[in-house]
């Protein structure tokens, strides 16, 4: 098995996932954003302030293929890091990838306190998140090799929902 890709919007689980992928299973594990923090010496909202987004995105590319040739490695992506094709055939050339997904008051829920988010700030609300999302929808389900619902559902059911569908796909190559 190749690396595991966690995609989706921001707040539908996919740091809590791949912590607990990587501690229960003995994965190696990559959140992207804490990484690009790391790497950069600053929060994500000062990269989007004082450098951009597109910027952003490509120190994120660049974190991708450094990382890409990994075993037995989750990766946590940004929310935005499927919306680049570059990316995506990065990711399915060694791997598969997962969209995480949950509803826009899930997402509203998990995300509302949380002030580290420069795509939402000044728009913390369900309507603005429901309109992005499906704005990236297309592009996460183009990406996707399959898709976990994430509402409702405990960190270990979406673990063992992950497992047992890679399970089964490795099963009927």
């Amino acid at each position: 098995m190749g690396n595991i890709y966690l995609i989706g919007f921001m707040g539908c689980g996919k740091s809590t996932v791949s912590r607990y992928l990587c501690k229960q299973y003995g994965f190696k594990c990559l959140e992207m954003d804490e990484e690009i923090e790391r790497q950069e010496g600053r929060s994500i909202k000062e990269i989007f302030t004082v450098s951009g987004e597109s910027y952003f995105r490509e120190v994120e590319t660049g974190l991708l293929k450094k990382f890409c040739s990994s075993e037995r490695l989750v990766v946590s992506c940004g929310g935005g890091t499927a919306l680049k094709d570059e990316n995506v055939s990065e990711m399915k050339r060694n791997g598969i990838v997962i969209l995480l997904d949950a509803c826009p008051e899930t997402v509203y829920n998990r995300v509302k306190h949380n002030h580290n988010r420069p795509l939402l700030e000044g728009n913390m609300n369900v309507d603005y998140i429901c309109r992005l999302m499906e704005q990236r929808r297309p592009k996460y389900e183009a990406a996707a090799d399959f898709t976990v619902i994430t509402d409702g559902k405990s960190t270990q059911q979406i673990c063992r929902e992950i497992l047992d569908t890679i399970e089964e796909r490795e099963k009927n190559r």
